[in-house]
């Protein structure tokens, strides 16, 4: 197969400016990477605090080619991958943070321990949709919090990207899952198998009458700020409250009288340091055997973007309007 020396890519020279479309080196491939003809990428509403500059967290050295999630074909693998061969289909979060190049072009060059195969039964678009949140609902659930059958779990904003799947993990671990949301929210929540409770609702109200003023085994916080206060104060003792967005000051009085545990979920930690890189793997192996079982599916908006109109994906995240994942079409 001849190797394609240049690609199309979508490059950020200046945070907060048009992406710019351009022709650039296809990268060379190291000897632990594959290069993956990218079908489809992920679009997260950390992409675009990434292309504002606004992701302390994500800094990403500019020109930058962004994109955190991929689905494609292996094209080309380096000499110290036995795991993939050219032709395979793949999916994982790959990039687009840490100068780790991103998804948003014809090609990437991917660490192979940050891959899984792509399920069969899912197309590029559904596949792209779930590496990121379903990696940090699985950390969350399964890695902090050891979900067991028959726990009580709370997920706050259940219709959400991290929300959606990680409803669907817990029921697929056997766990009575409870979920809030808009009331707008309701149908979605419910279509996956969660208890929905309208997220005005007082603590203490869905508290007595979901759990009879015991409280939740397991709250996973998807919304930060005063979700997480909130948290604390729904979980049972000796319980577990997770968060993906455990940022701000907050009183930890609530849950320390409980004798509960807290962990924050930190997605990009592999991507930015290295560590960790095989597990992130592996949960998407897990991703695909749970999806090719039936017991997970992502929410995919139906809108079509290419890499000459990502900036219309960014926009519409920003403005809350989108209905599910948005994927951008490579």
């Amino acid at each position: 197969m001849t190797r394609q020396s240049t690609m199309r890519a979508a490059i950020l020279e200046t945070h907060n400016a048009p992406l710019r479309l351009s022709t650039v080196s296809t990268p060379e491939v190291g000897p632990h990477e594959v290069l993956v003809r990218v079908r489809a990428s992920g679009v997260n509403p950390l992409d675009t605090k990434i292309h504002a500059g606004a992701a302390a967290h994500a800094r990403h050295p500019l020109p930058a080619i962004l994109g955190i999630d991929l689905a494609g074909v292996v094209e080309q693998i380096g000499r110290k991958v036995a795991r993939f061969k050219p032709g395979d289909e793949v999916y994982g979060m790959t990039g687009g943070v840490g100068g780790v190049p991103g998804s948003l072009a014809e090609f990437a060059a991917v660490d192979a321990d940050l891959l899984a195969f792509k399920p069969a039964n899912l197309s590029m678009r559904e596949a792209a949709a779930l590496p990121l949140i379903v990696i940090t609902a699985w950390e969350g659930l399964i890695d902090r919090a050891a979900l067991k059958a028959g726990q009580k779990v709370l997920i706050h904003g259940g219709a959400g990207g991290v929300g959606h799947v990680a409803i669907q993990i817990a029921r697929a671990f056997g766990a009575d899952v409870f979920a809030t949301g808009s009331t707008a929210q309701r149908a979605i929540i419910g279509g996956f198998g969660a208890t929905f409770i309208e997220r005005d609702t007082a603590v203490e109200t869905y508290v007595a009458a979901h759990t009879g003023g015991r409280g939740f085994d397991i709250v996973y916080d998807t919304v930060g700020g005063k979700v997480l206060d909130a948290s604390f104060e729904s979980v049972r003792r000796f319980g577990h409250v997770v968060s993906a967005l455990g940022w701000g000051a907050h009183a930890l009085a609530p849950l320390s009288f409980r004798a509960a545990s807290y962990s924050g979920v930190f997605t990009l930690l592999p991507l930015l340091s290295g560590e960790g890189r095989a597990h992130h793997g592996e949960i998407m192996a897990e991703a695909t055997r749970l999806v090719e079982a039936g017991k997970l599916a992502p929410l995919v908006d139906a809108s079509r973007f290419t890499l000459e109109s990502v900036g219309d994906a960014y926009a519409l995240i920003q403005d809350h309007a989108a209905k599910g994942k948005l994927v951008v079409d490579i």
